[in-house]
């Protein structure tokens, strides 16, 4: 793949909807070639899978979501991401691998040591890594004001109780510290220029000349 491939990862209301939208429209200036999208979704079959993983009133077990997850990465990988990189284009998604293992292995699963394993096993099956992993840091009370103040639907995950959005904390926290190379860490409580800014800086050495 000859491609540059981000994702942006995170906790509820971490701004990177927002972070996404900012990036592309500068790449895009710039005058690169740029696909915004976002997990679950992206292609029509994952988008959806998207509403039955985040909005179905259907109880899911665990390992059931891990892999609604991969079957909706297995597709928008086949159908927009891995074409675009082979193509030598960039790829902008919001969420990705890492949101699965810290949602589903240490969020749901409470960092169970099976259930990060099967998580990481189907990771392995699919076989793609982004080149760049920026994660956006807000402690989880004022993302959850965020997210009030949004307003909207709730999504499965939005619904849950405040001691599961601090165990995703942790899980993005263990996640950023396992891999420093490609996980890239911004504190994401200041203004969004000012975020973007950095998120900048941090991508423009990945850039293709």
């Amino acid at each position: 793949m000859s491609g540059l491939f981000i994702t942006f990862e995170g906790g509820e209301g971490a701004g990177k909807s927002t972070q996404t939208r900012l990036l592309h429209a500068t790449l895009v200036g710039m005058g690169h070639k740029v696909h915004l999208t976002r997990e679950p979704g992206g292609s029509p079959g994952a988008e959806a899978l998207r509403e039955l993983i985040l909005f179905s009133e259907a109880p899911l077990s665990q390992r059931a979501q891990a892999l609604a997850h991969m079957a909706a990465r297995a597709d928008h990988l086949d159908s927009l991401i891995l074409p675009a990189l082979a193509r030598g284009e960039i790829v902008i998604c919001d969420r990705f691998h890492d949101s699965t293992l810290v949602y589903q292995g240490y969020g749901l699963a409470r960092g169970d040591a099976a259930s990060l394993d099967f998580i990481r096993s189907l990771r392995g099956l699919l076989d793609c890594e982004p080149d760049l992993t920026l994660m956006l840091d807000v402690p989880p009370a004022l993302g959850a004001a965020r997210v009030a103040a949004r307003g909207g639907r709730l999504d499965r995950y939005e619904q849950e109780e405040t001691a599961f959005h601090e165990r995703i904390a942790e899980g993005f926290d263990k996640v950023a510290r396992e891999a420093p190379q490609r996980v890239k860490r911004i504190d994401a409580r200041r203004a969004p220029d000012d975020v973007a800014a950095d998120i900048l800086s941090i991508v423009t050495p990945y850039l293709p000349s």
